[in-house]
């Protein structure tokens, strides 16, 4: 029926359209409109799409609770006051009324199917009928009102104007469900864990005991192992990630000719393709290995699994992230400014230096930040080449664990929804979210004064 619907739709849009912008256009050549004749044919469009998505928001829920109600009701009054019993009721329902039914299907359980199937088809028809009335007398009421001196470009632009604003209301409404989503279960947290010792607890050990008469760990729920292992990770992706990427960025933008430019681009930004579940394999199974090997060599004691292992291949990870913004910040440096720094007699080398790094410093801030970001939320090639063990250690050569990982690994447990163990999740979410906005900020702050030095 949805199929259906939406194709109707887009025919009537399209022919109001048309008849819309044909109808002023021919008006147009003895009087002057207002408005061009496509704002005519756009307002026709309006016209039609608004009250016939209307009608089908409003309408499909409305005849589900009407078809399920009355599917239902043969069915004992027990069935209704269980949700699962009722939920399963109307799966065997929908699933008789397609003929994917396998069992044998009782004579209640038949007269619900068939109920269903006829309501359904006469919700449907009239659902498509209601859509196709309101779709028809919208082109018609779009059609009317043309003429020379209606403000049909006002109109669709005030339209646009609220959609718009109603999209940015649903992005800024979903991070905010988000935030306390996130903010009530980890107040939840805080009252079966003290906040002190879950920030300044030097032990992560999240198992608990599943019931009341199992012995089992209290749990440990100190998160300066995590802190240290995803800063450690962090810093030695970005010490991998920052130097390439804004090199390779001022190779591109200032030395390399278009040729080159033209295949080295996409090839750098080949690799921000690649899955990390990839790039983790690669580090478990190749990097992690050679590291080790090359420690015994050293006389160093490395890790099967470590940090280091973990930030190098997360580091080639977002070479393309750093390289790709940062050459595009090269890039939009006024030309003006290299010019007048040749003209004061500097070499190439020198106005990159005193001249087009300053002027771009601001947003090469912004993407070493944006690379900080996703090095603090990788989680599988953390979980692949560094481990779960949660060791509080400054050695890159040691296993360590992240925020993410830990999330993961939790949320993944065996764990009731309300315990300890799995609520610490969100209360780690929480700490990440307030860890990325800080840095969120910081990189605002210093965009904002760098920026200013030099509009």
């Amino acid at each position: 029926m949805s199929l259906l619907y939406f194709g109707g739709l887009a025919v009537l849009v399209v022919a109001g359209f048309l008849l819309g912008r044909n109808r002023a256009a021919a008006a147009n050549r003895t009087v002057p409109f207002h408005s061009r004749p496509n704002y005519h044919g756009a307002y026709v469009v309006v016209s039609v799409l608004l009250p016939v998505l209307l009608v089908f928001a409003v309408g499909v829920p409305i005849a589900h609770h009407i078809v399920e109600t009355r599917a239902l009701a043969v069915f004992d009054p027990s069935v209704l006051d269980d949700e699962l019993r009722r939920g399963a009721a109307l799966r065997d329902i929908v699933a008789v009324a397609s003929a994917r039914y396998t069992g044998d299907a009782t004579p209640a359980l038949t007269r619900a199917a068939e109920t269903w199937s006829s309501l359904r088809g006469f919700t449907d028809g009239l659902i498509l009928a209601a859509g196709a009335v309101v779709g028809l007398l919208g082109v018609a009421y779009g059609l009317r009102v043309i003429s020379a001196g209606f403000r049909a470009r006002n109109r669709v632009e005030r339209v646009v104007k609220v959609v718009l604003f109603a999209c940015a209301c649903v992005a800024v409404l979903t991070t905010v469900g988000i935030v306390f989503s996130v903010l009530f279960e980890s107040i939840r947290f805080f009252q079966k864990v003290s906040p002190l010792d879950f920030l300044f607890g030097l032990d992560w050990s999240p198992q608990t005991a599943i019931r009341a008469d199992q012995v089992g760990s209290s749990g440990a729920f100190g998160i300066a192992p995590l802190v240290v292992g995803t800063l450690l990770i962090t810093l030695i992706a970005m010490l991998v990630a920052g130097p390439i990427g804004l090199f390779a960025a001022i190779y591109l933008a200032e030395y390399a000719s278009p040729r080159v430019r033209a295949v080295a681009k996409p090839l750098l930004e080949i690799l921000a393709g690649i899955p990390t579940v990839v790039l983790g394999f690669f580090a478990a199974l190749s990097l992690a290995p050679w590291l080790r090997e090359l420690g015994q060599t050293l006389g160093l004691n490395v890790a099967s699994e470590s940090a280091l292992a973990a930030g190098l291949v997360m580091g080639m990870m977002i070479i393309p992230f750093v390289s790709s913004l940062s050459d595009d910040v090269i890039n939009a440096v006024p030309q003006s400014l290299r010019d007048g720094s040749y003209g004061m007699g500097a070499t190439k080398s020198e106005t990159i230096k005193r001249v087009v790094l300053p002027a771009a410093f601001s947003g090469i801030v912004s993407a070493m930040m944006l690379a900080v970001s996703r090095a603090v939320g990788e989680t599988m090639i953390v979980v692949m080449a560094a481990g779960l063990a949660a060791n509080l250690t400054f050695n890159p050569l040691e296993a360590v664990t992240t925020f993410t990982v830990q999330i993961k690994t939790i949320l993944v447990g065996d764990q009731e929804f309300d315990s300890a163990k799995t609520l610490a999740a969100f209360a780690l979410g929480l700490v990440l979210f307030f860890f990325t906005l800080t840095l969120n900020v910081i990189a605002m702050q210093i965009v904002k004064r760098y920026r200013e030095q030099y509009d």
